[in-house]
């Protein structure tokens, strides 16, 4: 039978990570799976619980949201540890993009019995971050100033905090002029951001990239040219279906490696998690996480 160790956030969505797991891991000792549970002190110390957890041969489950997920993910990428995901953040993107349920008896079916399947990850370097590893998406530009706003929010949770983050951003945001060069093509783009997507969805259940998935070996990236605020603001509201792939003023592009670089220093993050200025590359790791989904 599997042996688990579980790394929870014990901050995440309000504090719920603890109170999803106990659930969870009565589903899993009920079947005769092993379970030791782990409480982190950072994103750091999560990271160090995880890779020691993989050493000894167990499957690490990740209980959070995306910053957690990405943090642990990119820790384990390339060194064959089995991860999984236990859903408990504002966003929890990455877990929607492999489609995991919600419910508990439905997610502990697939932790006890699906067989590991390899995801990419995205590697990240930049001045600030000579080596990262995350796993659902890297953006720059008013995102990432959306994101910042929501995590310092202290009232709002989920996709209010991120909507409200992107409406105090967007009044603000100054269009920036980016370099982007994917696979050796260098594409010129005035506007409000670029966002490379190993996932479909980011900012919680915004779905960023539609045509995005995580074991092709590819990263989507999208690129959001300057137009009228209140357009953007109509955009902000079709990301919810990924109709704004439809607008003139969207571009999607595909590659394995990616740079993006700015005129000015313009905010870039990952995962919900790594905050830095452009410019960034970025390389995307096929197949190189084992994941249960």
């Amino acid at each position: 039978m599997r042996q688990f160790t579980a790394v929870v956030n014990p901050t995440a969505g309000g504090s719920t990570g603890a109170a999803t797991l106990l659930q969870l891991a009565r589903l899993l000792r009920a079947a005769g799976a092993e379970l030791e549970t782990e409480y982190s002190r950072s994103l750091a110390h999560a990271q160090d619980i995880a890779r020691a957890a993989g050493e000894r041969g167990r499957i690490v489950l990740a209980v959070g949201g995306d910053g957690i997920a990405g943090g642990i993910g990119g820790a384990l990428s390339g060194t064959g540890t089995v991860l999984g995901l236990v859903p408990a953040g504002r966003g929890n993107d990455f877990a929607r993009a492999l489609h995991l349920p919600a419910d508990p008896a439905a997610l502990a079916e697939i932790l006890l019995h699906a067989e590991p399947r390899p995801v990419d990850t995205i590697e990240v370097e930049s001045a600030v971050h000579p080596r990262t590893v995350v796993l659902g998406s890297v953006y720059a530009g008013v995102d990432a100033e959306a994101n910042r706003h929501a995590n310092n929010a202290r009232l709002l949770r989920g996709a209010a905090s991120y909507y409200a983050g992107g409406l105090r951003a967007v009044t603000t945001w100054r269009p920036a002029d980016y370099r982007v060069t994917v696979d050796g093509e260098e594409h010129r783009h005035r506007g409000y951001t670029v966002v490379a997507a190993n996932s479909p969805y980011y900012g919680s259940a915004r779905l960023i990239a539609p045509g995005a998935r995580v074991d092709d070996g590819l990263l989507d990236v999208v690129l959001i040219r300057e137009a009228p605020r209140r357009l953007f603001f109509t955009l902000m509201n079709e990301l919810k279906t990924g109709a704004h792939t439809d607008r003139p003023e969207v571009r999607v592009l595909r590659g394995r490696e990616l740079r993006i670089e700015a005129d000015r220093p313009v905010p870039y993050g990952a995962d919900g998690e790594v905050e830095a200025t452009l410019p960034v590359t970025l390389r995307v790791r096929p197949a190189d996480l084992p994941m249960l989904y």
